[in-house]
């Protein structure tokens, strides 16, 4: 019995492949198809971020597996072995006529994958329906090999370019609040921090969806995310992160000693960036307490070599929104006379009223002594009315009368704050040129469960309606965003679009009368040019067409056309932003 599972080439399919070959027209010499996104339906594309473009990514690590998997399993292997292996473990399921041998036979004698592919480049932004890649059989009998592996190519390319764009569109959110809050533009790359490895399909999943997500940023706990980029691209620097503590190092200490382990750490790591896990028992005892007396400690840290010492918190569980920003309340500065009571509990009370009224079904009795926090002058105050309501011919309600029932000044606790604030009250900061104040370099804050791009844009809309510059967060963006894709997210499909029988041309297609219309094909050679910094797709055109536009022969009969490094593919996708 074998310890592991270990990929083979002929077994990297679905097993209906092994009898298409015998299905296509007799004369069949030539199979041509594209891998193509056919729909971002199911893509979280916030109001304000939408894009009807995929980002491009993957296809250079795949070849280099696809290659690699072949000759190890089956080009550099005993011809009768391998092929024998192959018919001992397909023939009970498919049965003696569900393949034909001579021509896995024929493929080994050849000693290379007779394919071409062709492709546009990795990190392009390509508009949903315009195919990625082509790929086509560069000799006759083996016509039946493109399609054979499309299983491969689909399995192994969605989840990259899926976890690309996903990633871009963190990186365009938190790149627009940096625009708008004045908050550091070299920051923004390490804002969002991929956080997902645990949480993913298995390591080999983790690093394909990882190494998309560096197109976008650099910020990584990822590492076969980073091995796969050097190894099959090279970079001159993929990414990086900082020491950091998990649950079992803080309850270690005990409860009772958790100040002492954040100093003991704060002593093993007395420079550098150091992130420490901090909702293990009382997460605003930690921010408001504990931060007060770690302060000098935290202030004493030694710059390292690139100038940082700072000290991050780091929570793991409540609502990340309230989290970090805590709760808004209205700001009535500009309606009141001063700090005049009697001019914010008007102000307040005419608020309330409205609020009520909107928030009440129509006819309904409403909330009889609704209360609210109003923020005035750097002041907040409580302020509770009192609503009598009365009825229409005793059927249907509506507010009658509304007096204030009492105003006090309060202080607002530490999750009403928020996480931010809180810091700021102990070790202050500076405020930019464009008025919105960013933390004491010293400190800082990540949060990395359960974030999504909405969630992304309500903690730092919530945070510029505080005052706050956008570079105040981390984002740890983990499997909740990476794992709850599919291959329908993006609707990534290969699909053959032309043959070619007994020598004479065909253009094929599928347009099923039961469909939407997300699973129309293209038909025939296709040709996609760049017009205005965008990609178009045309079919139906000649073989000499077919050979101009922006696809590029990448990989044709075993060796590699075109090789690209991982900086590359980054600087491209900035000149699609």
């Amino acid at each position: 019995m074998n310890s592991r599972f270990k990929q083979t080439a002929l077994m990297s399919c679905d097993s209906y492949k092994l009898g298409h070959a015998d299905q296509y027209p007799e004369g069949t010499t030539k199979v041509y198809s594209n891998f193509t996104p056919r729909s971002n339906l199911h893509l979280n594309q916030p109001e304000g971020y939408k894009d009807n473009r995929i980002v491009f990514f993957g296809l250079q690590a795949f070849l280099l597996e696809l290659k690699e998997v072949f000759d190890s399993t089956f080009f550099n292997c005993n011809k009768d072995e391998v092929v024998n292996e192959f018919v001992e473990f397909v023939a009970p399921f498919v049965g003696p006529k569900g393949f034909d041998k001579s021509r896995i036979e024929a493929l080994w004698e050849v000693g290379y994958l007779p394919v071409e592919v062709k492709a546009l480049p990795e990190g392009s932004k390509v508009p949903i329906g315009v195919p990625v890649l082509t790929i086509t059989n560069t000799l006759p009998e083996f016509y039946w090999l493109p399609n054979f592996l499309e299983t491969w190519i689909s399995s192994e390319l969605w989840k990259a370019s899926t976890s690309a764009t996903v990633s871009n569109i963190y990186k365009r959110i938190i790149s627009n609040y940096s625009d708008i809050t004045g908050g550091s533009s070299e920051f923004v790359m390490w804002q969002g921090h991929d956080f997902s490895v645990r949480g993913m399909s298995g390591i080999q999943d983790s690093a394909k969806s990882g190494a998309g997500h560096l197109l976008s940023f650099l910020g990584t706990d990822n590492l076969p995310a980073v091995k796969l980029i050097k190894d099959a691209y090279g970079c001159t620097f993929v990414g990086g992160s900082v020491p950091a503590t998990e649950h079992s190092v803080m309850c270690a200490g005990g409860e009772e000693d958790e100040l002492q382990t954040f100093k003991r750490l704060l002593k093993t790591y007395p420079s550098g960036v150091v992130s420490i896990v901090s909702d293990t028992w009382s997460y605003w005892d930690v921010i408001t307490g504990l931060a007060v007396q770690l302060k000098e400690d935290i202030l004493n840290r030694v710059p390292d070599s690139l100038g940082l010492a700072k000290t991050v918190f780091r929570a793991d569980s409540g609502d990340p929104v309230k989290i970090i920003v805590g709760e808004l309340f209205e700001d009535i500065s500009e309606f009141v006379d001063g700090n005049c009571i009697t001019s914010i509990g008007d102000v307040a009370l005419e608020i309330i009223r409205d609020r009520t009224g909107e928030e009440t079904e129509h006819g309904e009795h409403g909330e009889s002594e609704p209360s609210g926090i109003f923020k005035c002058n750097d002041k907040y105050y409580l302020v509770k009315v009192q609503i009598e309501w009365n009825r229409y011919d005793k059927q249907y309600y509506y507010i009658d009368s509304v007096n204030l029932k009492s105003i006090e000044e309060v202080e607002l606790t530490p999750a009403q704050k928020g996480s931010v604030e809180c810091l700021w009250e102990i070790f202050g900061g500076t405020t930019n040129e464009k008025g919105y104040r960013t933390l004491n370099q010293r400190v800082g804050l990540i949060y990395g469960d359960s974030i999504t791009p909405d969630r992304c844009i309500a903690i730092l809309e919530g945070l510029k309606q505080k005052g706050f510059a956008s570079d105040n967060i981390v984002f740890g963006i983990g499997s909740y965003t990476f794992q709850y894709c599919t291959r329908d997210t993006l609707g990534f499909a290969m699909k053959a679009t032309y043959v070619e029988i007994e020598g004479q041309p065909f253009a094929i297609f599928k347009n099923p009368k039961t469909d939407s219309g997300t699973k129309k094909s293209a038909k025939g050679l296709l040709k996609v040019t760049l017009e205005e910094g965008n990609y178009k797709l045309q079919d139906q055109v000649t073989q000499e067409e077919e050979q101009q536009g922006e696809f590029r022969t990448v990989f044709k009969d075993g060796e590699f056309k075109v090789l690209e490094s991982f900086d590359t593919l980054r600087e491209r996708l900035v000149g699609f932003n």
